[in-house]
């Protein structure tokens, strides 16, 4: 799943982009959810089939998300996350953008400063660039800090903070958890001074970036819907996708990346809105539940059916990190919605 987007980069981005993605940058990401055992450890077994049934569509990781629990998970559960994550990252031949999620920038450095002391220590490595690809390591997300009140300015000068640790750099722009949004002016004079400000995910929903015409970093668009419409491969203002539920339509996104690149728009827009139909529905209703947030409530419940195929009713919902369950309406749900536009797997990938 790659494309010459980064040709258009400016040279010393593009640089950056082709020494840590030799492959080239993938147009499909997920962040992937963490899996609990019955206990609430960290389970490595479900996930490593998570991630072989995923390996054939999706090349790039962001660990943690707020799909995984990135904002809940304290810094030793992320270590041990992270610990498995790379060692399958590595093994898979897969990308991964740590994420480094955190309401303050003083948190957020601390966070980056100690992560990357832990992989020198992993890896021996005898410069960081070389300590991140021994790694599979491609860079870190970062958020602005929290607050509806920040400034423009200040939300350039707590990001410009990050970035002059010199490490490779994807902004993320998720107003639900930072009450705040960066303007488009304030990332082009981000990436004007910074060539390791790589990659630009926008969740926000509302593209405003994208729209006033930003090109100077790799453009990923983490809201749900319209995959097809806002790829570049399909018209739009994106370079690719990192989205929640690639956890659970990886294959059905990579299949949709084809027909975009043979030019058949017509079954990658219908493939498209079978997706967006069952994600509308999944995340209406997980939006309702008191606890966990719905990027993870919903594609738990989606992912409950690709892992266990038509038969998950019958199994008790997953473990979310609070410590509830998914709830069977919840589940049933899903179920439906899958039937219902052709998307419910004939077996899990626990079953293959």
């Amino acid at each position: 799943m790659h494309d010459s987007s980064i040709d258009r980069l400016a040279a010393p981005r593009a640089a950056w982009l082709k020494r840590l993605l030799p492959a080239g940058v993938p147009l499909l990401w997920c962040p992937l959810l963490t899996h609990y055992t019955a206990e609430g450890a960290l389970d490595t077994a479900r996930a490593s089939r998570h991630l072989a049934f995923l390996q054939d569509s999706v090349k790039g990781y962001l660990v943690p998300g707020s799909t995984g629990d990135g904002w809940q998970l304290d810094d030793a559960q992320v270590r041990e996350l992270l610990e498995f994550t790379l060692d399958q990252a590595r093994e898979r031949r897969t990308s991964v953008l740590i994420g480094v999620l955190a309401t303050s920038t003083d948190d957020v450095l601390r966070k980056l400063e100690d992560t990357m002391a832990w992989l020198r220590r992993r890896t021996k490595a005898t410069s960081d660039e070389d300590c991140l690809r021994q790694s599979s390591v491609c860079g870190f997300t970062v958020c602005p800090p929290k607050g509806r009140e920040l400034t423009q300015a200040q939300i350039h000068d707590a990001l410009e903070r990050v970035l002059a640790t010199g490490l490779p750099i994807s902004l993320y722009q998720l107003p639900q958890i930072t009450e705040n949004e960066m303007s488009a002016d304030t990332v082009a004079k981000l990436a004007r001074n910074h060539e390791n400000f790589l990659l630009l995910k926008d969740t926000s929903g509302e593209d405003r970036v994208a729209a006033a015409g930003f090109r100077e970093a790799f453009l990923v668009r983490g809201a749900e819907g319209g995959y097809a419409r806002h790829l570049a491969l399909g018209g739009g203002a994106y370079d690719g996708l990192l989205l929640s539920t690639a956890n659970c339509f990886g294959p059905q996104y990579a299949e949709m990346i084809e027909h975009l690149r043979q030019d058949r728009t017509a079954p990658a827009q219908a493939l498209s809105g079978r997706i967006e139909r069952v994600a509308d529905e999944v995340f209406a209703a997980a939006a309702k539940l008191p606890y966990g947030n719905a990027f993870t409530n919903a594609n738990k419940a989606l992912d409950h059916f690709m892992a266990h195929g038509p038969q998950a009713r019958e199994i008790a919902g997953p473990r979310l990190h609070s410590g509830h369950r998914l709830p069977d309406e919840l589940i049933d749900l899903a179920g439906n919605a899958l039937d219902r536009h052709g998307l419910m797997p004939a077996r899990g990938y626990l079953d293959n």
